[in-house]
């Protein structure tokens, strides 16, 4: 993350190796989820302290772009299944 204000860059690194994120979204919270294309795991950062929450999703997904929707309490976030032709729906319950 850069911050215009200081100039400077802030990098999180994820809790487990060979996550490869592929895109991130920013909740109306200002945290970020993003999806794992090797591990099946969605990511959730808290950008205040630098906590992630962990999902494992229940098959092989292959996440490449994800959607969070804002809109719903509590906040929803999509994703496609490139490997299960299907779409999938995390809702966090925390």
């Amino acid at each position: 993350m850069f911050d215009t204000r200081t100039e400077a860059f802030t990098e999180w690194t994820a809790p487990r190796p060979w996550s490869q994120p592929y895109d991130v979204q920013l909740d109306k919270h200002g945290e970020a989820w993003t999806g794992s294309m090797l591990n099946d795991r969605v990511l959730r950062l808290d950008t205040k302290t630098g906590a992630f929450t962990e999902y494992l999703l229940p098959r092989s997904t292959n996440i490449r772009r994800v959607f969070v929707d804002s809109s719903t309490t509590p906040v929803a976030f999509w994703v496609g299944s490139n490997h299960g032709a299907s779409i999938v729906k995390l809702e966090p319950l925390d």
